[in-house]
């Protein structure tokens, strides 16, 4: 990983922006009121090399308890944090808090930083380094050395910068195979440039000139340039702090908490089933209904809690939860969150997205229960068997699979042939089906063909696109084709000349509609080329009607809605057309009339049903075989 993101986290004043200039030489409090007031309320960045050739980006975040949600947007996305405690003041409220929601967004690299060292004696600092260590037993950074600094004698700085180096080593690069995804913390505008959007690539990679989408709005835009770390380059990848310049979008479009990404793989929702765990210093509990605020990316929302396995979650538990958002969110399985009280507000727990929620969960259901913790903890083959139960046809692709569970294609495919060899999926084109979802689909076929064959006890059956249409699927039409093969493989149905019936349909004929058969075929033949006779004279009542339609396609060919004529026939005047046009390359209408030796009117009809089936085309006044254009 060429490379890391740092955050820093820590009580206000305690000296992590001091800390970084140090660190870089650059200042990150840029506003004004931050300068005045001598504390960082927004979000600073910048970057230093570290001795090991990789570039480390900074995000300084604020301290101050009324900017914990802009630390929160800082947080998201880093790959290692620096503590930050002032050796004159020790452990305070934020530094606490900055540490649950570090342990929440499941940071996992970390130093602490002993700040203002210079400013205390030898005694007064075991003091703290005693306070720390009890303080942070049972996290992330029980294991970590605690490094003593002075940000402005710089005494500590360079053994600082070697254990970052040395710590950068362990971390494991960011995803690039999946679907580019960048939650957005600052918008504005560049004069001469237009909207800039930054963020840390969180996965894929983004290129100039590539197409994405800004959610939950589904704005499309176009990639103009890109800078990481204040130099433009061509492509951006997972883990890097990025500028982006993007086109067609407005800056009053977009805030923070948006988030860039490809069009089409992320999915909007107002609900999430999440697993929650509750901070253990805090008198604060979860109950049904209780608005809290989520924190989620660089997006805060308001929401509503549904505990679904206890009537109440304590401080120091762990339960599962339905969140009820008040707006929606573009959200995956597995992202971290946080979640703090509504009033006063107070971090009190995080966890992570067990899923996507479609629909409202009943409470204290054991079936609920079971499948949160089989989509948590259970094998991939599992979880995927459970969102292909739920979810439409058009959703279980493989890509789609690939964004629900961030694994990459082979592992997929592992799982999903597993599902195939136990029977529990169906491969279709490049759709799979879950048994249950293709069980239904399969019923209801029987349903709509058993009706139809009451309904028309003489017709041999539907039409492809009509069964297609009735069946209300989103499959295409090659997936239905071979759906089609498969019920045919099993005798379920059988497909003859392009009309579908159950398997074990058959037309029975009764005298009354024998006798009408032979009367019809009698006269259509008789008929010949002389007069094309219209279906309307050859069909007295229903019932000629009726048995017209089954003589359709094997003895009787519709030229058109009005006309018919004898198949024999029919079959006869095709191949000597043929025959003629494999000769003489052309034909006109004129010259047909006298192939045929038949009206005007009638050689028009039998062309044009030619044409419609490619048999011939026209040019002009003029005809060639189809099979020549």
């Amino acid at each position: 990983m060429k490379n890391i993101i740092i955050g820093t986290a820590g009580h206000i004043d305690h000296g992590k922006t001091t800390l970084i200039k140090a660190l870089t030489g650059r200042e990150t409090d840029t506003l004004d009121e931050e300068k005045k007031r001598g504390i960082s309320i927004n979000l600073g960045f910048t970057y230093f090399d570290l001795p090991n050739k990789k570039r480390a980006g900074i995000v300084d975040v604020p301290g101050h308890e009324k900017f914990i949600k802009n630390m929160l947007a800082g947080a998201c996305g880093i790959d290692m944090v620096l503590l930050v405690i002032a050796a004159d003041e020790g452990v305070m409220p934020q530094t606490i808090e900055h540490l649950d929601i570090l342990k929440f967004l499941n940071v996992k690299n970390g130093i602490i930083v002993l700040t203002k060292c210079d400013n205390v004696d030898k005694e007064f600092k075991d003091l703290v380094k005693e306070e720390i260590i009890e303080k942070i037993k049972g996290t992330f950074l029980e294991e970590s050395e605690i490094i003593e600094v002075d940000s402005i004698s710089r005494r500590g700085i360079d053994k600082l910068v070697n254990e970052i180096d040395k710590l950068s080593n362990e971390i494991d690069g960011r995803n690039e195979d999946f679907p580019a995804r960048l939650n957005i913390d600052r918008v504005f505008s560049v004069k001469g440039f237009g909207t800039v959007i930054t963020g840390t690539l969180i996965e894929g990679k983004i290129r100039i000139d590539d197409s994405l989408v800004i959610y939950p709005k589904q704005i499309k835009t176009k990639i103009r340039s890109i800078q990481v770390h204040g130099e433009n380059v061509k492509t951006a990848y997972a883990g890097q702090r990025t500028a982006i310049n993007i086109s067609n979008v407005k800056v009053e479009d977009i805030k923070r908490g948006d988030v860039l990404a490809l069009n089409s793989s992320l999915e909007e929702t107002h609900m999430l089933d999440v697993k929650i765990s509750m901070v253990n210093h805090s008198d604060k509990k979860i109950k049904h209904w209780d608005r809290l605020r989520l924190y989620h990316g660089t997006r805060e929302i308001l929401c509503r809690a549904v505990p679904l396995d206890k009537e109440v979650i304590n401080n120091g538990e762990i339960g599962y939860l339905q969140l009820r958002l008040e707006e929606s969110i573009v959200a995956k399985k597995g992202d971290e969150f946080v979640v703090r009280s509504y009033s006063p507000m107070e971090t009190i727990g995080g966890g992570i997205i067990v899923d996507i929620a479609k629909k409202k969960h009943k409470r204290f259901d054991d079936k609920v229960i079971e499948t949160f913790k089989m989509k948590e903890k259970g094998e991939l083959k599992d979880i995927l068997e459970e969102y292909l139960k739920n979810n439409t046809n058009e959703n279980c692709t493989i890509k789609n699979m690939m964004i629900y569970r961030k694994e990459n294609d082979n592992i997929i495919i592992d799982a999903l042939d597993k599902l195939i060899l136990d029977s529990k999926v169906i491969l279709i084109n490049n759709m799979y089906i879950h048994i249950t979802q293709y069980n239904k689909i399969k019923e209801h076929m029987i349903a709509i063909l058993n009706q139809y064959h009451k309904k028309y006890r003489l017709r041999k059956g539907m039409l492809k696109e009509e069964i297609r249409s009735k069946l209300n699927i989103t499959l295409k039409s090659r997936e239905v084709d071979i759906l089609l093969a498969n019920l045919c493989k099993e005798e379920i149905i059988k497909v003859i000349d392009n009309y579908i019936s159950l398997y074990e349909f058959k037309i029975n004929l009764n005298n009354k509609q024998i006798e009408i058969k032979t009367q019809i075929e009698k006269l259509v033949k008789n008929s010949g080329l002389s007069k094309i006779l219209r279906i309307d004279e050859v069909c007295k009542d229903a019932y000629y009607k009726e048995v017209l339609e089954y003589m359709i396609y094997d003895e009787i060919i519709k030229l058109d809605d009005e006309h018919i004529l004898h198949k024999t026939m029919y079959e006869k005047i095709k191949k000597d057309l043929i025959e003629f046009l494999n000769i003489n390359k052309e034909i006109t209408l004129g010259q047909y009339r006298d192939l045929i030796k038949s009206s005007r009117k009638n050689c028009m009809i039998i062309l044009e049903n030619f044409d419609r089936n490619k048999i011939t085309k026209r040019i002009d006044d003029k005809r060639i075989l189809f099979s020549w254009n």
